[in-house]
C-alpha cells in the first residue's frame, strides 16, 4: 500500500503565499514523476505543475513565474510554493505520484485526497 499525505492549504489574501507539501509513504521502490492538479468549483481538473525524477519541471501558463514545484527525493515529498496568489487560484489541490511499488515492481499512479486553497480578501 502507498499513502499520500498533503498539507499546507488554507485561506490567504490575494497577493499572499502558501506552500503545499505531499509526502508519499509505504511500499515504494522508486518514484518517477510527481505533480499537482487542481479543481475549482464548476471547472474541470487541470494540471498545475509537474517535476521529473531528475528535476525537470513543467507549469501551466497561468501559474508560471508565481508557482514553484520542487521535490525531496530522500523524503519522497513534493512541494508547491505558491506566490502572488489570485482569487482564480482558489481550488482543491491534489498531488499525484508515479511510482514503482516495492511489493510487486508494478508502476502505478497514486493521488492525494486534496487540500483546499482559498484566495479571498
Amino acid at each position: 500500500q502507498v499513502q499520500l499525505v498533503e498539507s499546507g492549504g488554507g485561506l490567504v489574501q490575494p497577493g499572499g503565499s502558501l506552500n503545499l507539501s505531499c509526502a508519499a509513504s509505504g511500499s515504494i521502490y522508486t518514484i518517477y514523476d510527481m505533480g499537482w492538479y487542481r479543481k475549482a468549483p464548476g471547472k474541470q481538473r487541470e494540471l498545475v505543475a509537474t517535476i521529473t525524477s531528475i528535476g525537470n519541471t513543467n507549469y501551466r501558463d497561468s501559474v508560471k513565474g508565481r508557482f514553484t514545484i520542487s521535490r525531496d527525493n530522500a523524503k519522497n515529498t513534493v512541494f508547491l510554493q505558491m506566490n502572488s496568489l489570485k482569487p482564480e487560484d482558489t481550488a482543491v489541490y491534489s498531488c499525484y505520484v508515479e511510482l514503482m511499488r516495492y511489493s510487486d515492481f508494478e508502476v502505478a499512479d497514486y493521488w492525494g485526497k486534496g487540500t483546499l486553497v482559498t484566495v479571498s480578501s
